[in-house]
């Protein structure tokens, strides 16, 4: 899992320096930088989430296939949620290091 969250934390500060067709030349905004944090976050905690919930079903309330394909969705919906409304803080910290990186690259 730790591998992951590193290569998706790489993927975040790729995609702030990166200067694609819709990016400023001088690179993402502080808005911009923050959706990615917390798009990051999301992703982040929808992770933990899964492995948190595991693959337990409630059977008092359906179980089976609909509520195992549906489940993730969930799980991703509360996420973002959740880092929407300030997470664990975790976007705070990697828009900061996203905005540092970026301050970096244009002196």
């Amino acid at each position: 899992m730790e591998g992951l969250l590193d290569a998706q934390l790489q993927n975040a500060l790729a995609a702030s320096r990166s200067n694609g067709p819709d990016r400023p030349q001088r690179g993402q905004t502080p808005d911009d930088i923050r959706a990615t944090a917390e798009e990051f976050e999301s992703v982040f905690l929808a992770q933990m989430m899964e492995q948190m919930m595991g693959d337990s079903t409630d059977t008092s309330f359906g179980g089976g296939p609909g509520e195992s394909a549906f489940k993730g969705m969930l799980n991703e919906e509360y996420a973002k949620v959740m880092a929407k409304a300030g997470g664990i803080g975790l976007a705070d910290s990697l828009a900061r290091e996203m905005l540092a990186l970026q301050e970096a690259q244009d002196e």
